[in-house]
């Protein structure tokens, strides 16, 4: 053993985060040890804080402090158009690029047969009941989930259940690459694609 056994448990800790490796792991406690004993215990109290104080929003299941997430209580948005994506990442890659105006729904997971993943278990029912409390004449789905074999079953699962409803459905652009994750693509290839939407048959 290299460190301080207290040293080893903070670096195997950060270890967890993505794309963080030994060496980035080791740089980040290591900095950790150079801060005053004021941000040390700053730093240690906002992770109690969010995971104390954050909750899913009621209506969109967005990440807040509150019951209802402060895009779904935000007047000036379009409570009509509604962007579906897998998990609350998604979100904020859309309102970095601060050129959409509707609301969301995060799923929080994507319908996989192969790992026991099915309708029920993610949260389809909560935006079925949604739709079913707005005026579908000008009610829009956009579907933005990743373009891989779980995200086209979980939209053509969501299309299906709303084809007797007059909703508008439509999908991010395929200029998107196969695969790709939305939290990590760049904001003009994401803006593109949010513009470029189309609709699902």
């Amino acid at each position: 053993m290299i460190y301080p056994k207290e040293l080893e448990e903070l670096i195997d800790y950060f270890k967890k985060l993505p794309s963080i490796g030994e060496k980035s792991a080791e740089r980040l406690a290591l900095a950790v040890l150079d801060f005053s004993q004021e941000d040390s215990e700053n730093f240690s109290r906002s992770i109690q804080k969010i995971r104390n104080t954050l909750q899913k929003c009621d209506i969109c299941g967005h990440i807040t402090s509150t019951k209802i997430c402060h895009i779904c209580t935000n007047s000036y948005r379009n409570q009509n158009v509604i962007c579906v994506v897998e998990d609350y990442k998604s979100i904020f890659r859309f309102e970095k690029i601060g050129k959409y105006n509707g609301v969301y729904h995060v799923l929080d997971g994507l319908i996989s047969p192969i790992d026991g993943i099915n309708p029920d278990d993610i949260n389809i029912s909560a935006l079925i009941k949604r739709c079913n409390n707005l005026n579908s004449d000008d009610l829009e789905l956009i579907i933005a989930l990743k373009p891989t074999l779980e995200g086209e079953a979980t939209t053509m699962y969501i299309t299906k259940i709303l084809k007797n409803r007059q909703i508008k459905i439509s999908r991010l652009s395929y200029g998107i690459p196969m695969g790709a994750e939305i939290d990590y693509l760049d904001s003009l290839t994401l803006e593109r694609a949010l513009a470029d939407r189309k609709e699902v048959l």
